[in-house]
């Protein structure tokens, strides 16, 4: 089955994989590809939330009987503040919960720290017929590790290459790795930060470590530059959403994971018994 895409020009997968001049190529401003207003925007989240609750539950409906191992991952790497919350909240939080597997990592604990970097992130890889998602992943450990040289640079090569080898093996298993780097523009961050300390019921969410890592926004954009050019593969290509507006970088990632979606194509499972006898026997019951 195929959702409606009105208002897209050309699928958002063609039109949002980084190429090779990286960030530099991308407006955080612009909403490459869709045609629509902010307005039209809403309307076209709404009918995709739709057809992605009918695939993920076909999906789920699949693994449930036994009939299916395909799963979708979707990695949201981001800058504070560009959205990765409202895209967990919009676009993965209005499908059934049974079927969607939320991890968000944050620093490393110290037992995780005696393992390999993706020790921990292999263990919150979705289960068959679930969508996945990481709000951030195993990228920190390229970006912070990188930024913030909490690894020598030996290293951080050698995570490139295990995070390639490692979405290969998921891929293998049947797993549609979806990567997207929500990419908004410093002033942005600067004016979402300001709200959060210019209202009260923001305040929380505020971490003065956010004005630290702006301090080095120019090294970020150079490692995540890096971490492209290193990872984004023809089996798990790497996304780039424009995200100073919010409506767009939700409809961009739900057109990334209805695709994914569509692709695998999951049917409903035929039933392993006789419909018509068991409805007599309900009716006579």
């Amino acid at each position: 089955m195929t959702h409606d895409s009105a208002g897209w020009r050309s699928p958002a997968a063609e039109i949002l994989r980084v190429t090779a001049e990286g960030l530099g190529a991308v407006e955080p401003d612009s909403t490459p590809g869709y045609d629509g207003s902010k307005k039209d925007g809403a309307s076209s989240l709404a009918s995709g939330l739709t057809a992605l609750g009918d695939l993920q539950e076909r999906l789920y409906a699949r693994s449930a009987v036994g009939e299916a191992r395909a799963s979708v991952l979707l990695v949201l790497q981001a800058m504070d503040s560009a959205g990765k919350g409202g895209i967990v909240r919009h676009v993965v939080g209005g499908v059934d919960p049974q079927g969607v597997e939320l991890a968000a990592f944050k620093a490393p604990t110290a037992e995780e720290l005696r393992h390999d970097f993706l020790w921990r992130i292999e263990k919150r890889v979705p289960a068959p017929g679930r969508i996945g998602v990481f709000d951030r992943s195993h990228y920190e450990d390229v970006l912070i590790g990188r930024v913030r040289e909490l690894a020598p640079p030996a290293e951080i090569e050698r995570r490139y290459g295990a995070i390639v080898d490692f979405e290969r093996r998921l891929v293998d298993a049947g797993t549609r790795v979806v990567k997207v780097m929500l990419h908004i523009s410093r002033d942005e961050q600067k004016k979402r930060l300001m709200e959060r300390l210019d209202r009260p019921e923001k305040n929380w969410k505020f971490n003065p470590g956010d004005v630290d890592e702006r301090l080095r926004w120019d090294a970020y954009m150079a490692a995540y530059d890096t971490m492209f050019a290193r990872t984004s593969t023809d089996d798990a290509p790497w996304y780039v959403v424009p995200a100073n507006h919010k409506w767009y970088a939700r409809l961009a990632v739900q057109e990334l994971l209805l695709a994914a979606l569509e692709d695998i194509d999951p049917q409903w499972p035929v039933a392993d018994y006789h419909v018509a006898a068991q409805r007599r026997r309900l009716e006579a019951s």
